[in-house]
């Protein structure tokens, strides 16, 4: 649960040894790479970050829908030269279907006038024929014109108006624009259309043959993306008087193998610690059992290089969440089914084993809270059976539930400023988060005190207290401006003043953890409400009643459970990302890169 400390360590060495240097710390992986070489005047021919004409060229191919046998057999494979034909096939795909799309709305156009062929130029002494489609209603426009026109065809909505004229005619000589008919005749234009086919074809069968192509492509896809990654690095390094530096960030672990390298290949190295004004990169360190936390932190928010790791507390707190929205032991048992169902397909990848221990966390938090709430696909167990022990909770005990909500939330957003107090400390101004965190507990005390059967002075008391006092210290510790004099003493207590001002701020993200016992009591309310349709219908339509009840209670309890699932998803995360990353987090930061290779070596 933390984030890893790095260093800026730069190397130097001969220019000769660039090429070699480079591949070495990209085979070692740990560094992310910053760029030393002035920006370029024309950016564009910068080399690409990444193998991009490779990516286009597979995709072309599997978007392709009929495939050939692949090729497994790598004697005389050049990825290089295989990309460059894709891609060409593919502009004169492109080509192709325009010049047919164009000449088939050419063709379409000249339908109507009929196969002509102009006559030329000088048969009609320097004047040329235009070409007008007049709707009949505006057939008394004819009267003014005072060029020589002719109607050579009429349908029952427009006539076909040839106009002779050396100039075009003004546009506003007719109140329709003239038609653009070109000076091939209709059926030279249809000549050339079969033609277009007849090539669309041949490029459309070349593409096919291609697909032969896709299983070597994509086992020699990450070499490309090496190989463009490192043509990156390489103009990105400092290169002057025979010497190239590149320089990078590591983290503290990887240090003594980069020191290592330096030995090896003769390079002079450089380390230093991260300097006040600088921004590095956010390197997070977690088991890979909550790898899906940092997967959730990188779908938002990448924390600050010098603020926390969240990670867990979003692994766990977005577990917790999720059953209680869901709020189910039945629905909880089929989400852990499917789990187990696609367990075998989620291990092929990290990203997938990341998904199954937060999918198992999931499944088995829900589960305990269905238990704890006594539901079961919206039944209750009956009574004196072991599940009606471990009923310990009653969603309609309203107030109990509202109180253990908001103490849940109390309890995310004092976490939240803990976080933040252990970022500013031992600086003066953690004593403002400090503040939050008295205000936030005094309030709930104050609370349970005030709504006990038998109010308690003592927790009034105790909770007045902590909100004055928590007020004070946000009041007193938030502004960090130093004083200089007067001026600045007014200016901090404008902070100070500025600062209360989140007091309903604080009181109003404690109360939204309130949806969870909202959202909790609708999924249970809306199973028992399906199973208590199902059960009348059943009553009510003898016969075909039990089809009936099952087809309503897989209806009922599937759009429920998808429902609780969404739900979960959305307002399990929105707690963590809005309220808890408000009041934890300051900054954005941007994620460590590691100039690495991607293809596996044997």
């Amino acid at each position: 649960m933390a984030i890893e400390r790095l260093k800026r360590i730069s190397l130097v060495g001969s220019g000769h040894d660039k090429p070699a240097v480079l591949d070495r710390v990209q085979a070692l992986g740990c560094a992310h790479l910053v760029p030393l070489a002035p920006p370029p005047e024309e950016p564009e021919n910068r080399p690409p970050e990444h193998a991009e004409d490779a990516r286009k060229a597979l995709r072309y191919l599997l978007d392709e829908p009929e495939k050939r046998r692949q090729l497994h057999a790598e004697d005389g494979f050049d990825i290089a030269a295989t990309v460059q034909q894709v891609l060409d096939n593919k502009d004169r795909l492109r080509a192709a279907l325009d010049r047919r799309d164009a000449l088939a709305q050419r063709a379409k156009d000249l339908a109507d006038w009929g196969d002509f062929t102009l006559p030329p130029a000088e048969a009609l002494g320097g004047r040329k024929l235009w070409f007008y489609r007049l709707p009949l209603r505006h057939l008394a426009a004819l009267s003014e014109l005072e060029l020589p026109w002719e109607i050579v065809r009429r349908d029952n909505r427009q006539a076909y108006l040839v106009v002779v004229a050396a100039e075009e005619p003004p546009r506003d000589a007719l109140p329709v624009p003239r038609d653009h008919t070109g000076a091939l005749s209709l059926s030279e234009v249809e000549r050339q259309l079969e033609a277009a086919e007849l090539a669309l074809e041949d490029r459309q069968a070349e593409r096919r043959a291609l697909t032969r192509w896709i299983y070597l492509l994509t086992k020699h896809f990450a070499r490309a993306e090496d190989q463009a990654v490192l043509r990156h690095a390489q103009s990105q390094t400092l290169d002057t008087d025979g010497l190239f530096a590149v320089q990078g960030w590591v983290g503290v672990s990887q240090l003594p193998a980069v020191e290592a390298l330096a030995r090896e290949q003769g390079l002079a190295l450089l380390t230093e610690d991260p300097a006040p004004g600088d921004a590095p990169p956010t390197l997070l360190t977690n088991p890979e059992n909550l790898g899906a936390g940092e997967d959730l932190v990188h779908f938002y928010q990448m924390p600050a290089y010098d603020s926390f790791d969240p990670s867990r507390v979003l692994f766990f707190s977005f577990a917790v969440f999720f059953a209680m929205i869901l709020s189910d032991a039945g629905y909880a048992a089929l989400l852990g089914l499917g789990l187990v169902l696609f367990w075998g397909k989620l291990g092929a990848s990290t990203a997938g084993r990341r998904l199954r221990v937060l999918g198992s966390a999931i499944a088995g938090a829900s589960f305990a809270w269905g238990v704890a709430v006594g539901s079961y696909f919206g039944f209750s167990p009956p009574a004196g059976s072991l599940p009606a022990q471990l009923h310990v909770l009653d969603l309609d005990d309203f107030e109990a539930m509202m109180r253990l909500s908001v103490g849940i939330g109390v309890f995310h957003v004092v976490l939240a400023n803990l976080v933040r107090i252990g970022n500013l400390w031992p600086r003066f101004q953690a004593l403002a988060p400090l503040g939050w965190v008295l205000v936030a507990v005094g309030g709930f005390t104050l609370w349970l005190a005030v709504s006990a059967p038998e109010p308690a002075a003592l927790g009034q008391t105790a909770g007045y207290g902590g909100i004055a006092l928590g007020l004070a210290l946000v009041f007193f510790a938030t502004s960090a401006r130093p004083i200089t004099g007067l001026g600045s003493v007014l200016m901090r207590g404008l902070d100070g003043l500025l600062a209360l001002t989140q007091v309903t701020k604080i009181f109003g993200d404690t109360l939204s953890y309130l949806r969870l016992f909202a959202l909790g009591l609708a999924s249970a309310s809306l199973a028992l409400t399906f199973n208590d349709l199902a059960r009348q219908v059943g009553e009510q339509v003898p016969g075909l009643g039990l089809l009936l009840q099952i087809l309503l209670l897989l209806i009922g309890h599937g759009l429920n459970m998808a429902l609780g699932l969404v739900s979960g998803v959305v307002h399990g995360l929105r707690l963590n990302y809005i309220e808890f990353y408000n009041w934890a987090l300051s900054g954005e930061g941007y994620p460590f890169r590691p100039f690495k290779k991607t293809e596996m070596m044997e």
